[in-house]
C-alpha cells in the first residue's frame, strides 16, 4: 500500500492523520504553520483521499499501512497527531511500535467503543447519486435534506471531487467505510503501553472524550497530558486552528 502525502518544512519528523471521512488537504493549513519547527508528512490514509481505495478496511490495516510509510520514508522516530479515526490508529501503532513514536498527540478521541454516531451522515450520503449531479451546490442542497448541520456538510463538502472525465465523485471509498463503520466503532485490545509524552486535546462541546474515560486513557498511556478547547466541538482543529495549533506546539516543543 503506497499511501498518497504531502510534506512540508525541515527537521523533526512530524506525521498527521486525519479523521473519518476526512483526506490529508484536510490539515494542509495548519502542516504548513507546523513545518516552521518540523518536517510534516499529511497523509491520505486507505479508502480516502488519493490513496488506494479497497474492499477491507480496519485499524490494523491502517497500523499496518502506517507502520510500512514510515519504513520507505526512513521515519524511525517520529511525533505522531491522529484525530478522531486517525487518532485511534496513532494511539494502536504506538502501543504496537512504540520505538517508532516520539510524542504522541490524539485530537477528541478516546481509546473506547463508541456508539453510532454516523448514520445520519451516511444516509445523506448514499442517498445523492453523483452521476445526475451537475453543480456542487445541488451536492449540499441534497445533503440539507438529511444532514441540517452546516459545519457537518461543509467537512463532507471537501471531499467532493471531480475525475478525470470531470464527474463528480467522492475522494472516500464511501462503501467500503459504510461496510465496516462497525469495526471503526470499536478499539484495540492491548496489554501494551506506551510510556512516551501523550496529548490527548478534546473539543469543549464534544462528547467524545469524557471524565469517564479518563482511567483507560491512564492505562494505556501513563505519560497524559489533557487540554480542552472550550469553544470548540469535534473538528476543534478547524474550528479553533490558532488554539490547537499554539498548544500542541507548546506540547511538542
Amino acid at each position: 500500500m503506497n499511501l498518497h502525502f504531502k510534506v512540508y518544512g525541515s527537521g523533526e519528523p512530524l506525521i498527521i492523520l486525519h479523521g473519518l471521512l476526512g483526506s490529508s488537504d484536510n490539515w494542509q493549513t495548519l502542516a504548513k504553520e507546523y513545518a516552521q519547527h518540523f518536517t510534516v508528512f499529511i497523509i491520505d490514509q486507505r479508502n480516502h483521499g488519493k490513496s488506494a481505495h479497497t474492499e477491507a478496511f480496519s485499524y490494523d490495516l491502517l497500523v499496518q499501512d502506517l507502520l510500512a510509510f514510515c519504513e520507505q520514508q526512513h521515519i524511525y522516530k517520529t511525533h505522531l497527531l491522529g484525530h478522531s479515526m486517525g487518532g485511534k490508529v496513532a494511539m494502536q501503532f504506538a502501543l504496537e511500535n512504540p520505538d517508532f513514536v516520539d510524542k504522541l498527540i490524539i485530537a477528541d478521541i478516546a481509546p473506547v467503543e463508541y456508539e453510532p454516531g454516523h448514520n445520519e451522515i451516511f444516509e445523506g450520503l448514499f442517498k445523492i447519486n453523483l452521476n445526475v449531479i451537475s453543480s456542487r451546490k445541488e451536492v449540499d442542497t441534497l445533503l440539507a435534506q438529511t444532514i441540517k448541520n452546516f459545519s457537518v456538510r461543509q467537512f463532507l463538502m471537501k471531499g467532493l471531487t471531480r475525475g478525470e472525465k470531470n464527474e463528480f465523485e467522492w475522494k472516500f471509498n464511501l462503501t467500503s467505510l459504510w461496510k465496516n463503520y462497525d469495526d471503526l466503532l470499536g478499539t484495540f485490545k492491548s496489554d501494551e503501553i506506551f510510556s512516551g509524552e501523550t496529548l490527548f486535546i478534546n473539543g469543549g462541546k464534544s462528547s467524545y472524550v469524557l471524565p469517564e474515560h479518563q482511567a483507560i486513557i491512564d492505562r494505556y498511556f501513563p505519560a497524559n497530558k489533557r487540554e480542552t478547547i472550550l469553544n470548540a466541538g469535534h473538528w476543534l482543529h478547524a474550528e479553533q486552528a490558532e488554539e490547537f495549533y499554539a498548544k500542541t506546539l507548546q506540547f511538542l516543543n
